[in-house]
């Protein structure tokens, strides 16, 4: 439709036809001349391996209905992934925090730790491990998707401070401490860093 105005001249569609060029007379109840109607209805969606919260996936043709017979647009499906308890994901990595305890940290050992796939690994602990330390499992991640490599797994050691203990624990724990101001070099190296520091400072 044409609509002068003064020196111009404006184009819009129809009302009455919504620029179809026809209008049904006697429009369906259902569709109100449409051709389309809402309807539920469930889809089978294959969601590959390794997706990440965000992930699209597009279904052709599961969209919004065309009019009056047209075609139908697409789907998008994003993915959200949930949390685990366990396991902490960065890309295809995957990270876990393994508590052990002070003693084993300290004379080292063997552990098994828990995989993405419902298997168990055994890791090596060497002797003096300190909270923080990684060990890494190569190829137990997350898989990439649309392909066959997978990422790696992080094992983290978190040395675990005993509590509630008994008095003949403190006794021995006591004892132990008298004897090991050798074997703490992290801390003699920090303190011996703090008195220098001290000392230029009254300097």
């Amino acid at each position: 439709m044409r609509a002068s105005q003064g020196f111009f001249t404006v184009e819009r569609t129809c009302p009455s036809c919504s620029g179809m060029g026809q209008v049904i007379s006697n429009p369906c109840s259902s569709c109100g001349g449409q051709g389309r109607s809402n309807k539920d209805r469930s889809l089978s969606v294959n969601v590959p391996a390794g997706v990440e919260t965000g992930t699209r996936i597009r279904l052709s043709n599961e969209g919004e209905a065309g009019l009056r017979g047209g075609p139908a647009g697409d789907l998008y499906i994003f993915i959200e992934v949930r949390e685990h308890k366990i396991f902490q994901r960065d890309g295809n990595s995957l990270f876990c925090r393994i508590p052990v305890s002070m003693s084993g940290a300290a004379l080292g050992g063997d552990i098994e730790v828990p995989t993405m796939d419902g298997g168990r690994s055994r890791v090596k602990i060497p002797a003096g491990s300190q909270s923080g330390r990684q060990m890494r499992l190569r190829g137990k991640g997350m898989p990439a998707i649309k392909s066959a490599q997978k990422g790696d797994m992080f094992i983290e050691i978190a040395v675990e401070t005993p509590v509630n203990l008994t008095s003949k624990q403190r006794e021995l724990l006591r004892e132990f401490e008298a004897l090991s101001e050798d074997n703490n070099p992290e801390s003699k190296s920090f303190f011996s860093s703090v008195k220098s520091f001290w000392d230029t400072m009254k300097g």
